[in-house]
């Protein structure tokens, strides 16, 4: 599950995890710019209008 942020105004108001991710009924890994999905975000459910989503993962990179 990757993470999440959402800002509202500015301002951090929910930083977790990302529980779902959907293009019409179908589970994605992830959806290309300008198109449409639905979200599924644990322990969060108060969308507002203008909420920006910032999504990111942790990569551990092993030292040669």
């Amino acid at each position: 599950n990757d993470n999440i942020r959402v800002i509202r105004d500015g301002k951090l108001i929910y930083e977790g995890k990302v529980s779902s991710l959907k293009r019409f009924k179908e589970d994605i890994k992830e959806v290309n710019a300008d198109f449409e999905c639905g979200i599924g975000i644990e322990k969060f459910n108060d969308f507002k209008l203008k909420d920006i989503f910032e999504f990111y993962t942790f990569r551990e990179i092993k030292k040669k």
